[in-house]
């Protein structure tokens, strides 16, 4: 299996940007189509374990549009093959600092997707 792939990882490194872009500007249509809509997706957050793709959708449509910047440090991109990617980063948000992973799965009908998702405050 080849690993970082120039052309897979350029789309992932473009993915992630644009799940960061939504995130911090809430918008929640595009981090709703992010993560596959499936009941196996999930989302661990600092305070949530949320369980399939509508229970995300639930969270992102509830949560608070304030405070959400945020700066990334830190941020690794692997692709495995063509249609398999991990992302993992720490945040700095409000003081706080963080991490968060992802682990995307390219799928034929609806291209790279958010398969789960863990977010996590340190200290």
């Amino acid at each position: 299996m080849e690993v970082d792939l120039p052309d897979v990882l350029a789309e992932m490194q473009a993915a992630f940007a644009e799940y960061e872009r939504a995130l911090v500007t809430n918008d929640v249509p595009v981090l709703q189509a992010l993560f596959r809509r499936d009941g196996r997706t999930l989302r661990y957050g600092p305070a949530e374990c949320l369980y399939g793709w509508e229970a995300i959708a639930a969270f992102r449509s509830g949560r608070s549009p304030v405070g959400l910047a945020r700066e990334l440090e830190n941020t690794v991109i692997t692709t495995f093959g063509r249609d398999f990617a991990v992302a993992n980063t720490e945040f700095i948000r409000a003081g706080k600092r963080g991490r968060q992973s992802q682990t995307w799965v390219r799928f034929p009908e609806d291209g790279w997707r958010i398969v789960a998702a863990h977010v996590s405050l340190i200290g």
